[in-house]
């Protein structure tokens, strides 16, 4: 992993990110976006508003994350984050790195709290990983999401004290 950079997403970078998060979203296995959702109307979502970050080597990026404010007063403490890796970076460790990444930053950034709002409990790596890194299930909406293959399934609320 030495070789792979963590750095703030720049404009620039919009290219990049569109081509991460497009077959994701067109995919419908994991977000709540529209799976026919444009690129302006993807970059919007994942970045507006959000502290966004991206994973490079060579230039090439990896993957991307965004973390921001989870509610807004008394709720301001506590951050939510999303996650998207290159089909290609898979298994490189890039997650991992996005997730410690993340923790710090949010930590550097004054929250408490890190919170996933809605995790697709069929997206079993991403949960494995959250709870290795001390994220504990606190909620599950049972068949809150309709998956394009499983059809309902449930969404899990994951949470972690910083």
């Amino acid at each position: 992993m030495t070789d792979l950079i963590v750095r703030s997403a720049r404009a620039e970078d919009g290219d990049g990110i569109w081509d991460m998060l497009q077959p994701v979203f067109a995919a419908g296995e994991t977000y709540t976006v529209d799976p026919d959702i444009d690129r302006a109307g993807a970059l919007a979502y994942w970045t507006g508003g959000k502290k966004v970050s991206v994973v490079e080597r060579d230039g090439e990026l990896l993957g991307t994350y965004y973390i921001v404010r989870n509610q807004k007063g008394g709720g301001s403490h506590v951050c939510n984050c999303g996650f998207v890796t290159a089909a290609a970076a898979q298994g490189l460790g890039v997650a991992r790195l996005m997730l410690e990444h993340s923790l710090e930053t949010a930590r550097t950034d004054g929250f408490r709290a890190m919170q996933f709002n809605f995790v697709v409990s069929t997206n079993t790596r991403a949960v494995e990983i959250w709870q290795r890194y001390g994220f504990d299930i606190v909620g599950r909406l049972p068949e809150a999401f309709h998956h394009p293959r499983d059809g309902y399934v449930d969404a899990l609320v994951m949470y972690r004290k910083l």
